[in-house]
């Protein structure tokens, strides 16, 4: 596994520490998906920047990341990390693998699950979970049904035979993942429309505030770690990253696709829907010069996609397990599905969801939405 070249077809390591290997790191998935019509190729500045030591992600974490050649060309990738976050939260540690692209070779998923894991127990970890590209966070979880249809932004694709090749390195899922289509013109079932209207003298909704953005992004966040702290997993959204995020977003974004409600003027639920980046990059093979930006922006700002995904929302946690709870997420998924339809979005995909939050699954399937794809985490002990 050294820095070895060699022209016998046997698998040699290299680390991302040079340009150049960084450079096959991020073309490699060019190779791996070219012959697959459903995958679209992300933004390479957006993938830069998750490497780039800029991400603020990197100041509470630590990784490497490898390369696998044959022949002296590169036929898979995998990254491991140690997340300082995740440990305060659960003190099991737990180390992530991730960003795993590979041909179809038993020898080679070896090798990187090798390297990847003698890192992580080098580093004194006593499990290893994913994949995560790079948190919890972010890319969740390993596509195992649904390789017909493109991905929405921010969810991975994968190959039809990483499943079998992460278990035969002695993995085992841990958590399933859904992804929902809903249909923004839903008819909302009549019992969540009287329970709105019984609290709608104390509840109030409004949409991000352009002038007030990090206000706003810090009093989600706020419920966001709050919401979530009880789910498989949690790790909070960190300052500094979420703001970077919202900001980011706020740029290319309607403010109505962030809606915030609260109750007796406190806010209690938020939720966020983003026009899916995928579509309108869908033929730019993950290039924004020399026209992709001119391309990426007019069918952003002007055409606008018809497509939209819902990344996050959260209810606060003292008020889950109430008749309030439901009220409240079924007043932010419609406050947003009416900015959406006044944007002419004809489907949005809600997702992830655990498949054991029968809560928010039976919100999201009182409106219409039909589960159609599923991610999965694995595990395994070190």
């Amino acid at each position: 596994m050294g820095d070895e070249q060699n022209n016998d077809g046997t698998i040699f390591l290299r680390e991302i520490t040079r340009a150049d290997v960084r450079r096959d790191f991020l073309a490699l998935p060019h190779q791996i998906y070219a012959a697959d019509p459903a995958w679209i190729a992300p933004l390479g500045v957006m993938q830069r920047q998750k490497l780039s030591k800029a991400n603020h992600f990197f100041e509470h974490a630590r990784w490497r990341g490898w390369v696998a050649y044959r022949d002296n060309q590169p036929v898979g990738r995998m990254t491991a990390q140690i997340d300082e976050m995740h440990l305060a939260q659960h003190a099991d540690d737990t180390g992530y693998f991730g960003m795993l692209e590979a041909h179809d070779d038993p020898v080679l998923f070896a090798t990187l699950f090798e390297a990847a894991e003698g890192w992580l127990r080098a580093e004194g970890m006593r499990q290893v979970r994913g994949p995560f590209n790079l948190h919890v966070n972010e890319e969740v979880g390993l596509l195992v049904d649904g390789f017909s249809t493109p991905p929405f932004m921010l969810m991975g694709h994968a190959r039809p035979w990483y499943g079998a090749a992460i278990e035969a390195q002695g993995y085992a899922g841990v958590k399933d993942l859904l992804a929902y289509h809903v249909r923004p013109d839903f008819e909302a079932p009549r019992v969540m429309t009287r329970l709105a209207q019984r609290v709608s003298d104390r509840v109030t909704v409004r949409p991000a505030r352009r002038r007030y953005l990090v206000e706003d992004a810090r009093i989600m966040r706020a419920l966001y770690n709050d919401a979530w702290q009880d789910n498989w997993g949690f790790v909070p959204l960190a300052e500094k990253e979420w703001i970077e995020t919202v900001k980011t977003i706020g740029r290319f974004m309607p403010r109505e696709y962030i809606q915030i409600a609260s109750y007796d003027d406190e806010p209690v639920a938020f939720i966020v829907a983003l026009p899916n980046l995928n579509e309108a990059a869908r033929d730019l093979g993950g290039r924004l010069l020399p026209l992709g930006w001119a391309k990426l922006l007019w069918r952003l700002k002007v055409r606008h996609p018809s497509t939209a995904r819902v990344p996050l929302m959260g209810v606060r946690r003292s008020l889950q397990h109430s008749r309030l709870g439901p009220t409240l997420a079924f007043i932010v998924i419609d406050a947003v599905r009416k900015a959406l339809h006044d944007r002419a979005v004809k489907d949005v995909e809600m997702g992830w969801i655990l498949e054991d939050n029968d809560g928010m699954r039976n919100i999201i399937e009182s409106i219409g939405g039909q589960a159609y794809k599923r991610y999965r985490v694995y595990q395994k002990k070190l």
